[in-house]
């Protein structure tokens, strides 16, 4: 038999090296293993560890020192304060995400009946955020992989959110013809020589959800020159980019016809959400 304690320094050992923050990882590890909240490690620290518990917990701490993000170890991610299923068919939402629904927040009235759209959902983070704050909202929400799909529905469910529909659709092309208040998107915006593809927890994430053509910028033009036909007139189109895109996208913004180009930084300081409106002097259109 092993206790906490013992369990714990071996596991930072192990991880001291590969891991920068090994006490940390090793701590979320076990008490996903236990069950229990860190408290208990420091409380408990003489309880003994079951043989299986003890397994499992080492194969979790191999899997973390080869580099498996801790999200998909445990199998969660809070965002929003809401603590959300992800697996390795969804990108692990981040902090500097939050911006995105803060600033939609921010942006459009608290008012009844406005309909929103995310786009690339993923695991439903920004979607299920803005529908928790705004339950009168209504949000669609769709990506093209079936599987994180799957994972969005299951976490609205267990959020008890109600007023998200999901849809199957490269970006807009699975859509019913549709205006919205909004768009919103953390699209794929990193280019595929970016050295930062070669370490971290984008090494296991899906390439499909970060990787974009044309030095990244491919699905942001994308998705800005489409939204233009689905945004009712003085609608809100917001994107999350990379914190060197801000010159880029802004110039798409510009040359597409918006208007009130803005970009906001995320909570390190980065440029991180750039945003314009559709103007309202010229007659909306769907192409199918």
């Amino acid at each position: 038999m092993t206790d906490v304690n013992t369990a714990l320094k071996q596991a930072i050992q192990q991880l001291n090296k590969p891991i920068s923050d090994a006490r940390l990882d090793a701590e979320l590890l076990l008490v996903h293993i236990l069950d229990k909240n860190r408290a208990y490690l420091y409380a408990h620290s003489d309880a003994q560890l079951d043989a299986t518990q003890l397994k499992d917990y080492q194969q979790l701490i191999d899997k973390r020192a080869a580099g498996t993000p801790i999200a998909y170890l445990t199998g969660r991610r809070e965002f929003w304060s809401m603590p959300l299923k992800v697996n390795e068919h969804t990108l692990i939402p981040r902090h500097e995400t939050e911006r995105l629904v803060e600033l939609t927040l921010e942006l459009l009235p608290d008012l009844p009946d406005l309909h929103i759209l995310d786009l690339g959902t993923g695991s439903g983070a920004v979607a299920l955020a803005l529908a928790k704050e705004r339950p009168k909202w209504h949000i669609v929400a769709c990506d093209q992989s079936e599987d994180a799909l799957d994972i969005a529905k299951e976490n609205a469910v267990r959020l008890g959110i109600t007023n998200v529909v999901f849809y199957h659709s490269n970006w807009f092309n699975a859509l019913s013809p549709k205006l919205f208040t909004a768009i919103v998107s953390n699209p794929p915006y990193i280019a595929e020589c970016d050295p930062h593809l070669t370490c971290g927890d984008v090494l296991f994430e899906p390439a499909s959800a970060l990787i974009s053509g044309q030095d990244g910028l491919a699905d942001l033009q994308y998705i800005i020159e489409q939204s233009y036909k689905w945004l009712e007139p003085d609608g809100i189109l917001l994107l999350e980019h990379g914190f060197c895109q801000k010159n880029f996208v802004g110039a798409i913004l510009n040359k597409s016809g918006y208007r009130n180009v803005q970009c906001w930084q995320d909570i390190q300081g980065q440029d991180r959400v750039s945003g314009a409106r559709r103007p309202d002097n010229k007659l909306n259109y769907i192409i199918c």
